[in-house]
C-alpha cells in the first residue's frame, strides 16, 4: 500500500522456497517455521501511520493488518501450506546471527526441522534490503 516491505519479503521468501522445493512445494512431512528479523521493522508504514494520525487523519483497518510484519510472515505460511511456528524479531546484536540463534532454538526444541530465515531492512535513504536463507537439515539455500 504505502510501503515494499510485505512484497519484498514474499518475493525474497518465494524465490528461496522456490530454489530449495520448486514447484512442487514443501514435502508434507516437513515442518518449515519463518523467522522474519528486521531491525527497523516497516519504516515507511510506520511514517505513513504517525503523518495522517498527525493530521487527524483516519487509518483504515486493513491498514494496520498489512503493514504488521507476522501479517506477512503468515501470508508466506499460508501460501506455502508451511507447518512450523512464525517468529518475528527485532535484533539487539547482529541481524543474521540472531535469526540463525532464533531458527537453532526452533529446530533443537523439536518446533520445526527446517526455517525459512528473512532479514529485511528499509532505510529512509536508501532501497530496501532483503534475503532469505533456508536452515535445517544442514542444507543452507
Amino acid at each position: 500500500m504505502h510501503s515494499d516491505f510485505a512484497p519484498v519479503v514474499v518475493v525474497v521468501a518465494e524465490r528461496c522456497l522456490r530454489r530449495g522445493y520448486g514447484s512442487a512445494g514443501v514435502p508434507a512431512g516437513v515442518r518449515t517455521g519463518i523467522v522474519l528479523v528486521s531491525a527497523s521493522g516497516d519504516l515507511a508504514s510506520a511514517q505513513h501511520v504517525r503523518e495522517t494520525v498527525e493530521a487527524g487523519g483516519r487509518v483504515g483497518p486493513l491498514f494496520f493488518f498489512q503493514s504488521v510484519p507476522n501479517s506477512v510472515a503468515g501470508h508466506i505460511a499460508a501460501r506455502w501450506d508451511l507447518r512450523g511456528p512464525v517468529v518475528c524479531l527485532s535484533p539487539t546484536g547482529d541481524p543474521y546471527s540472531d535469526g540463525v540463534a532464533e531458527a537453532d532454538l526452533l529446530r533443537d526444541d523439536g518446533d520445526a526441522d527446517e526455517v525459512l530465515l528473512i532479514l529485511i531492512e528499509q532505510a529512509p535513504d536508501r532501497p530496501t534490503e532483503a534475503v532469505a536463507v533456508l536452515l535445517g537439515g544442514g542444507a543452507r539455500q
